[in-house]
């Protein structure tokens, strides 16, 4: 096929400005951040990590504090007056929070100051003090039986983290960061905070036709989607070797994707579908050919910053959608030169609101702008999403980024 550049957009200029502290080099405007006045928004995520901390710090003194104030207020006010329910509150704060053993030394800590304080106004024998004593030593056993049921509740936890983590290994592992001479990194951010993977998806694989990669996603949430990214991968990665075009490859993610929905129930079976664009890159470098089935386009930023949006000139349905229509793919061609990186990613990344329910635009944030490498590209994209939107991704987000070096 001939060269074609037919869909793509050309943004930005070269840029010598030095690098900032993601990466990048900017220009002398930089696209602002949407705040007041325009000035950078401060990152929400370093702020609750800060407010996190903090809290932490003051809730792990708590129990000491209860005791303390507990112990002075008992000793200094009439008999009437009981500091009961703050001896009582601090093995019960400390239970979540401590070890076995800290949680037990509050519990008689809490005990042995009631205790004290009873002996030495020599009321230990009223009616009023047993009752304080066995209210602290009962709170005191209930916190050591809550304390071993959350670091029960924490093993199992931490077992199905160890469980989510290998799962996103074997369903979407990450690639190599080199892959037939070129540079590759990948990125994938849940929107939902401790979850690993959903419906976006990315690979990579060297074949004998050059190297070959997918990013695409899923329709839908849950397992459903976290099945279709597995049969989406599975079958790219045995047709990159197999078939010699990319057309060839969509075709048979195509084709794997209909026997999955035969199986699938409900809405899915006939409204599962995959966006997603393959690209082959040849062996010999320099050329870059696209598969585009109804995804967000790929983004070329030259080596000088210059910024190219590689958008379909032929616009297809995307993957699972057959039934609507078959035309046969056609990949369009697109020169990749040396120092140029090529970034592809999913929805989460360019519908990505801020709080006026304005979209993030990768293209105008990347153009004038350079990266020491696709890693560092990826992370300051993660950053910048995240700021623009307050820390509140309601999207997951795939990225994948390849350099030729």
């Amino acid at each position: 096929m001939g060269q074609q550049q037919g869909g793509a957009q050309r943004a930005g200029e070269p840029c010598d400005e030095p690098y900032d502290r993601s990466g990048g080099r900017l220009r002398e405007d930089p696209v602002p951040d949407p705040g007041l006045g325009g000035e950078p928004l401060p990152d929400p995520a370093e702020a609750d990590r800060r407010r996190i901390s903090y809290a932490r710090s003051l809730v792990r003194v708590l129990p000491a504090l209860l005791i303390l104030v507990g112990a002075f207020y008992d000793y200094f006010t009439p008999m009437a007056f009981t500091a009961g329910p703050l001896f009582t509150a601090a093995p019960l704060v400390a239970a979540p929070l401590f070890s076995l053993r800290g949680t037990l030394l509050t519990s008689v800590t809490a005990l042995v100051s009631v205790l004290t304080i009873h002996v030495r106004l020599g009321v230990v024998f009223k009616v009023d003090a047993i009752t304080e004593v066995a209210t602290v030593a009962t709170v005191g056993v209930l916190a050591v039986l809550i304390n071993i049921l959350v670091r029960r509740t924490d093993e199992r936890l931490a077992s199905a983290h160890q469980i989510a983590e290998a799962a996103q290994r074997a369903v979407l592992p990450k690639p190599d960061e080199r892959i037939g001479g070129l540079e590759v990194a990948a990125r994938y951010e849940a929107a939902q905070a401790g979850a690993f993977i959903g419906g976006d998806l990315y690979a990579v694989q060297d074949s004998p036709h050059g190297v070959r990669l997918v990013v695409g996603d899923v329709r839908g949430k849950g397992m459903e989607a976290v099945s279709a990214v597995a049969v989406v991968i599975g079958a790219f990665r045995e047709a990159a070797e197999q078939e010699a075009t990319p057309e060839a490859v969509a075709q048979r993610l195509e084709r794997a994707l209909a026997r999955e929905g035969t199986r699938r129930e409900g809405l899915d079976a006939f409204e599962g579908f995959t966006t997603a664009v393959l690209a082959e890159i040849s062996r010999e470098g320099g050329l870059v050919r696209i598969v585009n089935r109804g995804h967000p386009p790929p983004l070329l930023l030259h080596a000088d910053g210059t910024l190219v949006t590689l958008a379909a000139a032929n616009p297809a349905l995307p993957l699972g959608m057959g039934e609507l229509g078959t035309w046969p793919d056609r990949a369009e061609e697109t020169e990749f030169p040396h120092g140029a990186t090529l970034l592809f990613h999913t929805d989460g990344l360019s519908e990505a609101r801020d709080a006026q329910g304005r979209f993030y635009d990768p293209a105008a944030r990347l153009a004038g702008r350079t990266f020491p490498g696709p890693d560092a590209l990826l992370v300051t994209l993660a950053e910048e999403a995240r700021r623009h939107t307050g820390g509140a991704l309601t999207d997951d987000m795939a990225l994948l980024a390849v350099r030729r070096s």
